[in-house]
């Protein structure tokens, strides 16, 4: 091959990054380092190194992986993996290079394989990376002779000195040497929480980390100075491989490959696919013959599995394994799932005294009694008849075992459940900060996204074609205005398009009925309103769970245009957008059932109609609370079951599956690679990267949106989702451990912006429910009733005063039932529900005062409700301190005693210095003392005497 002075790498657009240009292949080496980056050739995997999770020799652990693609040429040799030059040909990465665009040229000869230049300016790359991490101190080993076919692997290690550097970087928290004993319980508490221990014996983890502990390591910012008040017994364990992998990982996000003004990270590399993946590796397997002991094994038995799940969840192995921001939410999630265990006891006693009260119930008895001879007007025009309102008799008895007193006190217990679950968790949450030593910890600013470095280049490039300079760049609002316009424009267009559907919905639900009501048989034409209802549900919910996938994709395109600076700032524009999509997704159709469907309806013969052909449909006799309950949980259930679980196990073993088909293809090819055993990168290579903890939270948070929102007309509701979340929890857990790479450890003191999106749902779920017991259910009309037209004092007569009459003579042209005399007599007045006057008044069908009665009586209901269940909930958040009394006191106690570690460490300094002063004062008298006359004669010679200790 002949090479120019200069070549260029293929036109950055063909990429859609901007490429600088290489000067030559031998500009772009580094100095290789002895014992350092070396390059792994042998065939057989050596035992010593524990299969991957070691170097080479066996002592060198590996903290972090980087893959790679490469190609061989058609003579079998590797473009990564050039022949070595000697020293004297090698040049170093700092020399100049050329601008972008500069363009040059690469002449080839005839014979030569033809080079693919984007993979020769990815190796040059990785050759510059790599340099620039063995210079930041980090060991590295490459192996490219692996069982799958194509892939390289850079494996990397970070020495002792390495690891102190960056801990004293971070300020990570380390144990001392000083241990102290932690407050006990006494007298009567004492014996309580050991009979409550005993008790719960069997149902905690046997797990080390689980047991209660008596006595703590006093921690303090790792500090290089102060490494004497460190417990350094055992080096290789005092940063556990959770640590180690999170110091690894702020080395690469901080060291940069530049090329001209490209400075790329490890965010960068990977987003330009110059390295595949980045990951630390599982401790080692979780099943099979002879597999030692380790954490991810004693997850796998005492967490990710389905018959320990009676069992608490090893939350300290769970966080020492994954890091605190994972702990967090299993903790979070553990705290949730347990509070609902009171709110399913109190669901289940409000439903069984519907169902034993049911028979007692007035209003559905007087529905039900056929003596009543009460004539309903048409469900529909023309082809709808006369019915009797005894026939909706069983939808009256299902009204009231969810619509009943016992519900209005459900309401406010969830209310107060709520705000009592936030501070329990916010208590639980500072326990955990304590256990973990988190406490005073600070999240930093983050490293810029590689989106964002792409678009800052760009721009910077842009003035610097036109001849501007200009300090360093950022995007500002102008930069983004076209992604802030496309956001607005986007989520109105999806929230329209939501509303758009619910209202198809709608036509179909009020053309179904209407076609099924001219069925001739009259079991057709009973059972057409559960018919409608069962459909138009189910339609509802495959239309929910197909959008919650597009709306989650939409919202992460949405959130990439904006080109947010850093990762935590693009997690909660994310979270914001996918949550206002998938709430309104969730509970539109629900809300239209609860607040909207038969409001707008009209009245017989002046009837609302939809296109001028579709009548407005109405709720049945016994109220739409029923619908409410049967729309809420098929979509609870069906979602739960459907999108969080089978989509959870189904799609991860799908992929998992096809991985198997492709990598069993490439093996068919070479008989001796599929021979080797794997290595523990390669197995790990194999599992579906981590994509974040937002689908997770998000799923619970539309749950616990279900459990609080409309918990007035589904009673059963929080105990459908205890039974998930039992199930999830493992599946999650199984997930974590079995079939994701692991994730890098994020240290975090709190759940982020979830505990605000829980608080606004808390508040919101008061009014939602208060409107619900005031407008959906006849909790409202029956206490009217009761105390203002009631008779006797009982709710005999009720029904009859509900329905409104209604003189046939008066239907419009073209309205009227086809076959009005289809009950066997003729009807001349039939009964609506609704507040209207009757047709014999001077203002017939004009609204009643009754219907105002019961109006002022809901609104009033609605602001004392909101107003007295507030008040309770912020009482409750004022009584519960938000960190408890022990926790506090030990923390105040750490302070203590670290104070004290450092006065009696400045108290050792001042007594070594006064020694010494007090050695050096004799010191000078002996000089004085013998050798006086020397010392006159030769100046200096006693300024020497007292010259050593000083320097001492």
């Amino acid at each position: 091959m002949r090479v120019n002075k200069k070549y260029s790498c293929l036109p950055a657009e063909e990429k859609g990054i901007h490429i600088i240009n290489i000067r030559a292949i031998e500009d772009i080496g580094y100095d290789q380092h002895e014992s350092t980056l070396l390059n792994s050739l042998s065939k057989n995997p050596d035992a010593d190194c524990k299969y991957g999770l070691y170097f080479r020799d066996g002592k060198r652990k590996v903290d972090y992986i980087l893959v790679y693609h490469y190609k061989k040429s058609s003579a079998g040799k590797t473009l990564a993996r050039r022949p070595q030059q000697n020293d004297a040909s090698v040049r170093s990465t700092k020399q100049d290079q050329p601008l972008p665009g500069k363009g040059v040229q690469l002449e080839m000869g005839d014979n030569e394989p033809h080079m693919d230049y984007h993979e020769d300016d990815k190796r040059f790359r990785r050759e510059e990376y790599e340099g620039n991490l063995v210079e930041a101190g980090l060991e590295l080993e490459r192996d490219e002779d692996t069982k799958i076919h194509g892939i390289g692997f850079v494996k990397i290690h970070a020495p002792w000195n390495v690891l102190c550097r960056e801990a004293e970087f971070l300020k990570l928290k380390m144990p001392t040497k000083k241990m102290y004993q932690i407050n006990q319980t006494h007298g009567l508490l004492k014996k309580i929480n050991s009979v409550i221990q005993k008790i719960t014996e069997p149902i905690q983890p046997k797990v080390a980390e689980h047991k209660p502990q008596t006595v703590k390591r006093l921690s303090y910012p790792f500090s290089r100075e102060k490494q004497h008040l460190f417990d350094l017994s055992d080096k290789d364990s005092f940063f556990d491989s959770k640590t180690r992998s999170t110091i690894v990982y702020e080395i690469l996000k901080r060291t940069t490959c530049t090329k001209a003004k490209y400075s790329m990270g490890i965010t960068s590399l990977l987003a330009n696919g110059v390295y595949s993946a980045a990951y630390p590796l599982h401790d080692g397997d979780y099943e099979g013959e002879n597999v030692e002991p380790n954490d991810r094994k004693l997850l796998c038995e005492e967490w990710a599995s389905y018959g320990v799940f009676y069992k608490y969840q090893p939350i300290d192995l769970v966080r020492k394994y994954f890091g605190e921001k994972i702990g967090l939410y299993f903790a979070w999630l553990g705290v949730y799932t347990q509070m609902l265990i009171p709110a399913s006891i109190v669901g289940i006693i409000v439903f069984l005294y519907g169902c034993a009260t049911v028979d007692e119930n007035i209003p559905s008895m007087e529905m039900c009694d056929q003596r009543n001879n009460i004539t309903m007007c048409p469900l529909c025009d023309k082809t709808c008849s006369y019915w009797k309102m005894s026939s909706a008799c069983a939808t009256a008895r299902a009204s009231h075992l969810f619509d009943n007193p016992a519900t209005v006190f459900f309401s406010v217990f969830m209310a107060l459940w709520a705000a009592t679950f936030m501070e329990h968790w916010k208590r639980k949450q500072m326990r955990l900060n304590y256990r973990w030593d988190l406490t005073g910890f600070e999240e930093e600013e983050d490293h810029p996204r590689a989106e964002y470095e792409a678009k800052v280049l760009e721009k910077s490039l842009r003035k610097e074609h036109k001849h501007k300079e200009t300090d360093k760049e950022k995007l500002t609002w102008k930069d983004r205005f076209p992604a802030y316009l496309t956001n607005f424009v986007g989520i109105i267009f999806m929230v329209g398009l939501t509303f758009a559907i619910v209202f198809g919905v709608i036509i179909y639900r009020i053309s179904t009925a209407a076609a099924l009501a001219i069925s001739s048989t009259p079991s057709g034409r009973s059972s057409v309103r559960v018919t409608v209802t069962a459909t138009a549900v189910i339609i509802n919910l495959v239309v929910i769970i197909i959008l919650d996938e597009v709306y989650g994709c939409i919202a992460r395109w949405l959130t990439q245009i904006e080109v947010p600076k850093t990762d935590k700032n693009f997690e909660e524009r994310l979270i914001f957008k996918a949550f206002l999509l998938k709430f309104v997704n969730a509970y539109t159709p629900i809300f239209y059932v609860a607040f909207f469907k038969g409001r707008f309806v009209g009245r017989p013969g002046d009837y609302v109609y939809i296109f001028h052909s579709f009548r407005m449909e109405e709720c049945a006799p016994g109220g739409c609370l029923m619908e409410l309950c049967i729309q809420l949980s098929i979509i609870m259930l069906g979602k739960q079951l459907i999108q969080n679980n089978l989509f959870e196990i189904g799609i991860p073993k799908m992929k998992k599956f096809i991985r198997y088909l492709k990598l069993k293809r490439r093996r068919s090819l070479d008989h001796e690679e599929h021979m080797k055993k794997k290595q523990r990168y390669e197995v790990d290579y194999n599992l579906e990267p981590f994509a974040g903890l937002t689908p997770e939270y998000m799923e619970m948070i539309i749950q616990f949106g279900f459990v609080t929102l409309f918990v007035a007309s589904f009673p059963l509701a929080p105990l459908f989702a205890l039974l998930n979340n039992i199930i999830e929890i493992r599946l999650d857990a199984k997930k974590f451990v079995t079939e994701l790479r692991r994730p890098v450890a994020v240290r975090a003191k709190d759940i982020g912006i979830w505990y605000n999106i829980l608080r606004g749902i808390g508040k919101l779920a008061v009014i939602i429910n208060a409107f619900v017991i005031s407008f959906t259910s006849d909790f409202i009309p029956r206490l009217v009733y009761l105390y203002m037209y009631s008779e006797n004092g009982t709710m005999h007569g009720f029904v009859n005063h509900t329905l409104s009459s209604f003189n046939v003579s008066d239907f419009q042209a073209g309205t009227a039932p086809n076959d009005p005399l289809d009950l066997g007599y003729e009807v001349q007045i039939c009964r609506y529900k609704d507040y209207r006057e009757p047709p014999w008044s001077e203002n017939k069908y004009d609204i009643s005062k009754d219907f105002w009665a019961v109006l002022a009586a809901r609104l009033a209901f609605v602001i004392v409700f909101q107003n007295l269940v507030m008040f309770m909930s912020e009482f409750v958040d004022w009584i519960i301190p938000d960190i408890p009394k022990d926790i506090s006191q030990q923390i105040h106690k750490e302070k203590v005693l670290m104070v004290e570690v450092f006065m009696r460490e400045e108290q050792g300094k001042l007594q070594m210095l006064e020694t010494w002063k007090d050695k050096d004062k004799r010191k000078g008298e002996n000089c004085n003392n013998h050798s006086p006359r020397l010392s006159r004669s030769r100046s200096g010679s006693l300024s020497s005497c007292h010259s050593y200790p000083l320097d001492v």
